[in-house]
């Protein structure tokens, strides 16, 4: 429809639409010949430059934003944009923020602009400056896919599941082919179906601190609080992680010291061994018989397989630092992690595939 279009108003916009399809080439090129028509020229020249650093010649696309200062470009919010994306392909992500921070001073609802900060303070952990700027960013058209995708994972992260699903829908009502979206949905309808009954929580909190309180606090023989002590049993949890015959294994623990531990536990509602099946689990394989390359890799920081935002969380949530850790888990027990869903599994099998890595059960 714009292919023909004799005017610079046109040129813009037909410009508009091969970034979007990611034709950046053409794009670059339809800018210059907009703004040789007499379309806001300085402001075609920076998103020419825009279209060129896309394509992958970051020189030239600054060599050309530099240029548009001695013609005022610099007043512009699009400059301080332009500056920004480039700071931020040459790695300085602090300059990068200065530059998206200054390009907002100068236009409170440049979307583009906003949804680089938003981006950026999501990914340093600020969820709530991130959601205000994501909220901005939508305020008028257009709306950035992305930024909607993005919103609504923070909402959902924050429990806020209605504006979550919302926020999911509008990006389906927009491309209902969107994979992603449709993924995310059902596990925003997954969660909906939780019900979390509030005795249960706070018998589950009586019982946590139950377990973290030493053995040091109940009337126990000097015996068994010295064979207990050698064992490295500090706690009641701890003798719910161990069984009868690992006590009876330790020095001088017979059956008198094990049936006062009985009592003890009885007493509070408690078993030995009980939680055997929540205990910290070794790896199948000890790291002394694997190869340096295995053992590296193995304790590599999850931050290596460069996840979403929402995985990440994820992991921190779970308590999981390495590779290894992460391959101890299955895949049922990372979907019980709240917020994590069939979309975070996906992409996490995905990512340690390409290290040649796959989840326990897998």
């Amino acid at each position: 429809m714009l292919a023909d279009t004799p005017d610079g108003f046109g040129r813009y916009y037909l410009a508009q639409a091969l970034s979007t399809l990611g034709k950046h080439e053409q794009a670059a090129e339809e800018f210059k010949a907009a703004g040789k028509q007499g379309f806001e020229p300085v402001h075609c020249t920076l998103r020419r430059a825009g279209e060129i650093r896309k394509a992958g010649n970051l020189e030239e696309a600054e060599k050309l934003i530099r240029s548009t200062g001695s013609e005022g470009g610099a007043r512009l919010a699009e400059y301080s944009y332009q500056m920004g994306c480039a700071m931020f392909d040459r790695g300085d992500t602090f300059g990068a923020i200065e530059y998206f921070e200054r390009a907002v001073d100068m236009d409170p609802h440049h979307s583009q602009a906003l949804f680089s900060l938003a981006f950026q303070n999501a990914l340093f952990g600020n969820d709530e400056d991130a959601i205000q700027l994501y909220e901005r960013c939508l305020s008028k058209p257009p709306y950035y896919l992305g930024a909607l995708l993005n919103l609504g994972l923070l909402y959902e992260d924050q429990e806020n599941y209605p504006a979550a699903q919302y926020c999911f829908e509008r990006v389906l009502q927009q491309d209902p082919t969107n994979e992603r979206a449709r993924l995310y949905l059902k596990d925003i309808e997954a969660t909906s179906d939780m019900y979390y009954d509030e005795d249960t929580l706070k018998e589950q909190h009586r019982l946590e601190q139950l377990l973290n309180r030493p053995v040091t606090d109940f009337e126990l023989s000097v015996r068994s609080r010295n064979c207990l002590a050698g064992m490295a049993i500090e706690t009641l949890g701890d003798l719910t992680e161990i069984s009868e015959q690992e006590l009876l294994s330790g020095k001088n623990f017979g059956e008198t010291s094990l049936t006062e531990v009985r009592e003890l536990m009885d007493a509070h509602g408690l078993t030995i061994g009980q939680n055997l099946h929540e205990k910290s689990r070794e790896p199948d394989v000890a790291i002394r018989d694997m190869s340096p390359q295995e053992q590296q890799l193995l304790s590599a920081p999850v931050s290596d397989l460069n996840l979403s935002v929402r995985s990440r969380k994820c992991m921190s949530r779970l308590g999981i630092a390495t590779l290894g850790e992460l391959v101890q888990r299955t895949p049922d027990e990372l979907l019980s992690a709240k917020n994590f869903g069939v979309t975070s599994l996906n992409e996490i099998r995905a990512k340690l595939g390409e290290v040649n890595l796959k989840l326990r059960n897998d």
